[in-house]
Protein backbone atom coordinates (compact mmCIF):
# COMPACT_ATOMS: atom_id res chain seq x y z
CA UNK A 1 0.00 0.00 0.00
CA UNK A 2 1.34 3.35 -0.82
CA UNK A 3 0.48 6.35 1.61
CA UNK A 4 2.34 9.43 0.08
CA UNK A 5 -1.65 10.11 -1.23
CA UNK A 6 -2.72 9.54 2.35
CA UNK A 7 -3.42 12.26 4.98
CA UNK A 8 -1.89 12.30 8.15
CA UNK A 9 -4.52 12.93 11.49
CA UNK A 10 -2.84 16.32 11.89
CA UNK A 11 -3.34 17.12 8.10
CA UNK A 12 -7.47 16.07 8.38
CA UNK A 13 -7.30 17.89 11.20
CA UNK A 14 -6.20 21.01 9.99
CA UNK A 15 -8.49 20.47 6.93
CA UNK A 16 -11.93 20.02 8.40
CA UNK A 17 -11.52 22.48 11.27
CA UNK A 18 -11.43 19.92 14.38
CA UNK A 19 -8.28 18.66 16.53
CA UNK A 20 -6.21 15.43 16.10
CA UNK A 21 -8.01 13.97 19.16
CA UNK A 22 -11.31 14.62 17.41
CA UNK A 23 -10.24 12.97 13.90
CA UNK A 24 -8.96 10.21 16.24
CA UNK A 25 -12.51 9.52 17.89
CA UNK A 26 -13.93 9.75 14.69
CA UNK A 27 -11.45 7.07 12.96
CA UNK A 28 -12.09 5.11 16.52
CA UNK A 29 -16.21 5.14 15.87
CA UNK A 30 -15.56 4.26 12.18
CA UNK A 31 -17.32 7.92 10.90
CA UNK A 32 -14.01 8.49 8.92
CA UNK A 33 -12.05 5.26 7.26
CA UNK A 34 -8.79 5.03 7.99
CA UNK A 35 -5.44 2.58 7.87
CA UNK A 36 -3.32 2.31 10.81
CA UNK A 37 -0.10 1.46 9.91
CA UNK A 38 2.05 3.21 12.26
CA UNK A 39 -0.17 5.77 12.59
CA UNK A 40 -3.43 6.51 11.02
CA UNK A 41 -3.63 7.46 7.63
CA UNK A 42 -6.99 8.50 5.32
CA UNK A 43 -7.46 8.69 1.82
CA UNK A 44 -8.40 11.83 0.32
CA UNK A 45 -11.72 10.09 -0.73
CA UNK A 46 -12.65 8.80 2.28
CA UNK A 47 -12.34 12.51 4.11
CA UNK A 48 -15.08 13.96 0.78
CA UNK A 49 -16.95 10.78 2.09
CA UNK A 50 -16.65 11.89 5.70
CA UNK A 51 -17.13 15.47 4.60
CA UNK A 52 -20.09 14.65 2.36
CA UNK A 53 -22.21 12.66 4.95
CA UNK A 54 -22.25 15.01 7.17
CA UNK A 55 -23.56 17.79 4.75
CA UNK A 56 -27.19 18.69 4.76
CA UNK A 57 -27.26 19.42 1.27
Amino acid sequence: MDLKDHLTVKEVAKRIHLTEERVRELINLKQIKAVKIGRWYVHPKDLENFIKSRSNV
